[in-house]
C-alpha cells in the first residue's frame, strides 16, 4: 500500500475549513465541547491508572478553547488542565513534579497562544484581501471611469514613447488627423502629424520633466494643415521618457478671429478716411476762399497756371466730400454684454494693478443682451479705460470705476476715473486734436463704432474727474422683420 502524500494547500484548506466551522459553532457550544473534552480525558487518564499519564491530550481542548477565549482565559484554562493532569500524575520526586506541572503549563499555553496568534494571521489577512480587493474595485471604476472620459473628450489625447511612436490616442485625436476607422493611429510616428511633440521629445531626452502649452501647425493624413493647440508634459516610466499631450483644433476660431479683426479694421479704416476727409474739406474750403478772392482781384485769370490751380482746388474738394454717415451694420447680433465687460476686465486690470490702481465693477444681477458686434465694442471699451489709465497716472488716486445700468430699453455703461477731467468738452469728438495722444481721433472712432450700432457715447460732466457713458440697445426691444 502506496504512502499517501497531503499537499500543503490541501491540508491549509482543511485546518481553513475546521477554523470556519469552529468560528460559526459559537462561543458556548466550543466552551461546551472543551469541557466535555476535558471531562472525557480526566476520565480516561482516572481509569488509566498512574502508570500511564494522557495529559497531552489536554492540548486539543485548549486549541479549541483559545479560538473564543482571551488571553487571560486562555492561561486560567492552561492551569486548570495542568492541574488536573497532576493529579493524575505519579511523579519520582517533588522537584520531578513541579517540573512536569511548570511543562504542561507552559505547553498548554503556547499551543492556545499559537492558534491565537493563527486566528490573528489569518483575519489580518482576510483584512488585507479585503482591502486589496477594494483597491482593485475602486482602481478599475477610476480605469473605467477615466477611460470614458478621454475616450468621449472632445479634445484629443494621446501618449508617446521617446522615440514619438504614438502608445495610446482616444477617438478624437484620430478625427483630429483624420484617420480612418479601418485604420489605427497607434504605432505611428507623431512627426508626421504634429512635429513639436516629437521635438519636445528630443529636448526632454537631457533635461528634466516639463510641461507647456504650444499653438503650432499640424497636418492631417489627407494632406490638409490646420492651427492646434497643444498642451503637453512629459513624464518617466522607469528609465524611458514618455509625453502626455491634448491636442486642439484651433482653425475654425483662428479663422472668426481673423475674419472679424478685419471686419472691424475695414470698419475703423473708413471711420478714420471720413475723419481725415472731414479735415481736408475744411482746408479745401479755406482755399477756396482765397482762390476766389484771388479770382476776383487778380487780372491773371485768364492764366493757364491759374485755371489748373482752380482745377486742382476742385479735385480736391471732391475728394474731400466723404462724409461721415452711420455706418450701420448690415446684420445687427444679439450679444451677451457680461463677457464683453469679463474680457475688458482680464486685458486692463493687469495695467492697472502695474500703476497700484483699482477698477471697481459694478453690475446689476442681470445684464440683458445688446445689439452690437463684440469685437468693436471691446475696442470702443478699451479706448475710454485707456484713457482713464493715462488720466489718473500722476494723480494720488488711482481708480476706475465701471457701472452698468439699464433704463428701459438701453443699457448705460458708465466709465468713471478720478483724474483731472475734461478741459473743454466740445472738443472731446473732433479728431485730431492737439496735443491729444497719437493722432487724436480714439474717441471720435469709438463714438462711431457705438453709432452703427445704434448706440451712443457721451461725455457726462461731473464735480471731479471724468465720466463717459456708453449706451446701447437692449437686443430685446428691437423687433425682428
Amino acid at each position: 500500500m502506496g504512502t499517501v502524500i497531503i499537499a500543503p494547500d490541501f491540508r491549509a484548506s482543511v485546518f481553513a475549513r475546521v477554523v470556519d466551522l469552529c468560528l460559526h459553532a459559537g462561543k458556548n457550544r466550543l466552551l461546551a465541547v472543551t469541557a466535555l473534552m476535558i471531562g472525557g480525558i480526566v476520565l480516561a487518564d482516572w481509569r488509566a491508572g498512574e502508570d500511564i499519564s494522557l495529559g497531552v491530550l489536554y492540548i486539543l481542548p485548549m486549541m479549541i478553547a483559545a479560538i473564543v477565549l482571551e488571553p487571560a482565559g486562555v492561561i486560567i484554562l492552561a492551569e486548570v488542565c495542568a492541574v488536573l493532569r497532576w493529579a493524575f500524575d505519579n511523579p519520582h520526586s517533588h522537584v520531578e513534579a513541579t517540573l512536569r506541572f511548570l511543562f504542561a503549563s507552559v505547553a498548554y499555553i503556547c499551543s492556545s497562544l499559537f492558534v491565537i496568534a493563527l486566528l490573528r494571521n489569518r483575519r489580518l489577512v482576510f483584512e488585507h484581501v479585503d482591502e486589496m480587493e477594494q483597491e482593485h474595485r475602486l482602481r478599475r471604476a477610476a480605469e473605467e471611469q477615466l477611460r470614458v472620459l478621454v475616450e468621449s473628450s472632445p479634445a484629443g489625447i494621446l501618449t508617446l514613447d521617446e522615440e514619438g511612436i504614438v502608445l495610446a490616442a482616444n477617438r478624437a485625436t484620430r478625427e483630429l488627423f483624420a484617420i480612418p476607422e479601418s485604420e489605427a493611429l497607434e504605432g505611428e510616428a507623431i512627426r508626421d502629424y504634429l512635429p513639436v511633440l516629437s521635438d519636445a521629445l528630443d529636448l526632454a531626452a537631457g533635461t528634466e520633466q516639463f510641461h507647456t502649452a504650444a499653438q503650432c501647425q499640424g497636418t492631417r493624413q489627407n494632406g490638409e494643415i490646420f492651427i492646434a493647440h497643444t498642451w503637453f508634459s512629459t513624464y518617466k516610466t522607469g528609465d524611458h521618457v514618455r509625453l502626455a499631450a491634448i491636442v486642439v483644433d484651433a482653425s475654425e476660431e483662428m479663422r472668426e478671429r481673423e475674419e472679424s479683426g478685419l471686419r472691424q479694421l475695414a470698419r475703423s479704416s473708413r471711420i478714420t478716411a471720413a475723419a481725415v476727409s472731414h479735415e481736408i474739406r475744411n482746408l479745401c474750403g479755406a482755399i477756396s476762399l482765397i482762390y476766389q478772392n484771388l479770382k476776383d482781384k487778380s487780372s491773371s485769370y485768364g492764366d493757364e497756371d491759374f485755371q489748373r490751380f482752380g482745377g486742382l482746388v476742385k479735385g480736391l474738394e471732391r475728394v474731400a466730400s466723404l462724409e461721415l454717415h452711420s455706418i450701420a451694420q448690415e446684420s445687427l447680433d444679439a450679444i451677451p454684454l457680461r463677457p464683453v465687460l469679463d474680457n475688458l476686465r482680464i486685458v486692463i486690470e493687469p495695467n492697472w494693478q502695474d500703476i497700484g490702481g483699482t477698477v471697481h465693477w459694478h453690475f446689476p444681477a442681470q445684464i440683458p443682451e445688446v445689439l452690437a458686434d463684440e469685437h468693436g465694442l471691446l475696442q470702443a471699451f478699451l479706448n475710454l479705460a485707456q484713457n482713464s489709465l493715462r488720466a489718473v497716472e500722476s494723480c494720488v488716486i488711482r481708480e476706475l470705476t465701471i457701472h452698468v445700468s439699464q433704463e428701459e430699453s438701453r443699457v448705460t455703461i458708465r466709465f468713471r476715473d478720478p483724474g483731472p477731467g475734461v478741459t473743454d468738452p466740445k472738443l472731446l469728438f473732433q479728431p485730431f486734436q492737439q496735443g491729444a495722444q497719437d493722432t487724436g481721433i480714439g474717441l471720435y472712432v469709438s463714438r462711431a463704432i457705438l453709432r452703427s450700432y445704434g448706440g451712443e457715447l457721451r461725455y457726462e460732466p461731473i464735480e471731479k474727474g471724468a465720466c463717459f457713458a456708453v449706451e446701447l440697445q437692449v437686443a430685446q426691444t428691437v423687433e425682428q422683420p
